[in-house]
């Protein structure tokens, strides 16, 4: 299935299947109760979503949204489930896949804790370039999500994408 940018995947709180990530880029946002959201996780390709599903099912734990044009494969529950019964060995598969994950999260981690703000951003725009190009960083987050991606205010991203037009021109 194809799904253009800005559209939405899953919503937070629905249960259905599990998705295979083939192109693109999506984005997880959770809305709390007081209709703040905020950005939890990026998805790139050969990703299967969500991961907190890929055992047992659950409730999608946010909304998922296409920031490029995606091309998705639909894992249906039942099939997913129960091959995972009727080949254990598919377990090491799902969690290599989950070792992946956590050591992206781990570098994003040390990226956030071990360099100055405009390298931060440089690096997450990099990181983004190698998944979206041509289109840009900018092109697909706010400003707001930039910022909570890297640790941020929104005002710093500001800053920074403000000083970098001024380098480059």
């Amino acid at each position: 299935m194809l799904l253009h940018k800005g559209e939405t995947l899953f919503r937070q709180g629905e249960s259905g299947p599990l998705f295979h990530l083939r192109s693109g880029m999506l984005k997880i946002i959770r809305l709390h109760q007081d209709g703040s959201q905020i950005l939890v996780n990026l998805i790139v390709p050969d990703e299967i979503i969500p991961h907190h599903s890929l055992i047992s099912p659950n409730p999608y734990y946010g909304t998922a949204i296409a920031l490029v044009t995606c091309e998705i494969d639909i894992l249906p529950e039942a099939a997913w489930y129960g091959e995972l019964e009727q080949n254990p060995e598919r377990y090491r598969e799902v969690a290599l896949k989950l070792q992946d994950k956590l050591r992206m999260m781990q570098q994003r981690m040390d990226q956030l804790t071990t360099i100055s703000p405009g390298e931060r951003l440089r690096k997450l725009q990099a990181w983004f370039h190698a998944y979206i190009s041509p289109a840009t960083l900018t092109d697909v987050l706010t400003q707001d999500e930039i910022g909570q991606f890297i640790g941020m205010r929104r005002e710093t991203v500001n800053r920074l994408l403000r000083s970098q037009a001024g380098e480059s021109s």
